[in-house]
């Protein structure tokens, strides 16, 4: 176990803390934590898009079946103001996290379905329309950057969402988005500080 991270009830390694790339907020440092930031930079830096574009760590909470889940979507990026992709960051597989992030991108603000959803796991990702959930891109460089965002605005426009589907939606991120860690229980631990 690495010297640097602290003894407390986890599954994850922490290191102590971090400066986050888009708020300058003080963050727990986590391996996790470290994808998310090498993205956040990736979207300033490779396609540039502004700080001020992206909102980090939203959070849609569901109830269902007695299931409380907080989902998280980890950026929500706008071009002047108009929310053109979600981005949700997750290890390992992302393949079997298209459909919640598609989900999330239906309900994620109450007026208006997100046309893009981006799922990464911080080193390949996968690009979304949302609209019939297909993939319209693979791999990193295919996140769309801030100079390709007024064609994709144009062929994919954020549009309400259908009221009646929105139960759906909801009750997909719930089901996918539960935790259950190797002790049986919801994650994070409680008494965990990470998120």
């Amino acid at each position: 176990m690495d010297k640097r991270a602290k003894d407390v009830p986890s599954h994850h390694l922490i290191y102590g803390h971090l400066k986050d790339f888009v708020t300058g907020e003080r963050l727990v440092d986590t391996d996790d934590e470290r994808y998310r930031q090498k993205i956040a930079r990736f979207l300033v830096e490779k396609k540039g898009w502004d700080k001020s574009d992206i909102e980090p760590r939203l959070k849609i909470e569901t109830l269902f079946s007695g299931n409380f889940v907080v989902s998280k979507v980890d950026y929500l990026v706008r071009y002047k103001g108009t929310p053109l992709m979600i981005i949700r960051y997750g290890p390992g597989s992302i393949v079997t996290r298209e459909r919640p992030a598609i989900a999330a991108a239906r309900v994620l603000l109450d007026d208006l379905r997100i046309p893009i959803a981006v799922v990464t796991n911080g080193q390949d990702a996968e690009v979304l329309e949302t609209s019939k959930g297909k993939k319209i891109g693979e791999g990193l460089y295919a996140i769309p950057s801030k100079a390709e965002a007024p064609k994709l605005l144009e062929r994919y426009p954020p549009e309400p969402f259908d009221p009646k589907k929105r139960e759906r939606e909801l009750r997909i991120l719930n089901a996918y988005d539960v935790e259950v860690c190797c002790a049986g229980g919801p994650c994070p631990l409680p008494g965990a500080v990470e998120g």
